[in-house]
């Protein structure tokens, strides 16, 4: 059974003259516990499906066009559905963790001020209550040893030393496990991890991945991650979906992947990595604008397969869905009748 299900989720920005086309029908399944790839070059719409699913989306300019956001059953797209769950069911794991934390404010009173109003041991009740309304002595207490407690967990050292200080006085390395240890803080079903290692050194990026795996081994969290790096996916994820240009194309657990890649663009994606004689090879043209995106399947420009039914028709999915599907009429590897 699904924890979180997005199907044919179409959604745009609008500009003063101009639409841009950034998700356009995705598909995604996460269960509980897994943790679930989205790879793909910069631009193809990952941040935004993220961001979709957690509700913050700029109102003003986005809309939505089709397909809906369940998770654990609830419509995330109805008006205020998602308000209670986002920031505690479902939690951020944020790529830049320094723009998250204000500078004027020391660490353990920003994230104290997080429990406040996220805490597990909230009693439940409106979305919305006073910002100033007191924080009870007991909870507050509760909360703080709980804090003491995830931060050890997420190794970080000394940690009533580290609450004491402000966000410049600690590491990238760090200030990323502090993020994480916020994401874990309201005990939720889902993390969403944004690039989490993209501003980080390879020793450290290494030691988040791993972090990251023990913690949905451990507590049984389901972590989306985002990344354009197939190594750090092949580190620590259990299926792969793979998204070029605001459509999903392929989607398989991580060996199978990694085994049988099947869609062109995945193929040519894998491709691309640096071989073992150092040599790199790309791929042929430049990703479409999404203000005058191309009919059909996306990639249909760039792809040597390609034939006159990809770029009228999107084509659906080949395969078994809930095993190893692309959405290609010309599949580098055959999976099976289209569903």
């Amino acid at each position: 059974m699904s924890l979180l299900s997005v199907t044919d989720l179409s959604l745009g920005f609008a500009g003063d003259r101009s639409f841009a086309h950034v998700l356009d029908g995705v598909n995604l399944s996460i269960g509980p516990g897994q943790i679930m790839g989205v790879v793909g070059e910069s631009g193809c719409g990952k941040t935004t499906l993220a961001r979709a699913i957690l509700g913050v989306l700029p109102a003003h300019s986005t809309r939505i066009r089709g397909g809906g956001i369940s998770f654990r059953g609830v419509d995330m797209l109805s008006p205020g559905a998602s308000a209670d769950l986002r920031g505690r069911a479902v939690t951020f794991v944020p790529q830049d963790p320094f723009s998250s934390l204000n500078p004027l404010f020391r660490i353990g009173d920003q994230i104290m001020d997080l429990m406040k109003f996220k805490s597990p041991r909230r009693k439940a009740g409106p979305a919305r209550f006073p910002l100033f309304a007191p924080y009870p002595r007991r909870r507050r207490k509760a909360d703080r040893a709980r804090l003491m407690e995830v931060l050890e967990q997420v190794q970080l050292p000394q940690p009533d030393r580290l609450l004491k200080k402000f966000p410049h006085e600690v590491s990238g390395g760090q200030r990323q496990r502090l993020m994480i240890a916020m994401a874990l803080l309201p005990e939720p079903d889902l993390i969403i991890a944004d690039e989490p290692t993209t501003a980080l050194d390879v020793t450290i990026q290494a030691q988040i991945l791993g972090l990251l795996r023990r913690l949905a081994n451990d507590n049984g969290v389901a972590v989306m991650l985002t990344t354009h790096d197939l190594g750090s996916a092949y580190e620590i994820c259990d299926a792969i979906t793979v998204m070029y240009a605001g459509q999903d194309v392929e989607a398989a657990p991580i060996d199978e992947f990694f085994a049988r890649p099947a869609h062109p663009y995945t193929n040519a994606l894998l491709a691309s990595l640096p071989s073992e004689d150092g040599s790199v090879s790309g791929i042929p043209g430049t990703v479409p604008s999404l203000t005058d995106a191309p009919a059909g399947c996306r990639f249909h420009p760039r792809c040597e397969r390609a034939t006159a039914e990809c770029r009228t028709v999107r084509p659906g999915v080949t395969g078994d869905p809930d095993r190893h599907g692309v959405r290609c009429y010309h599949p580098v590897q055959p999976l099976g009748a289209a569903a």
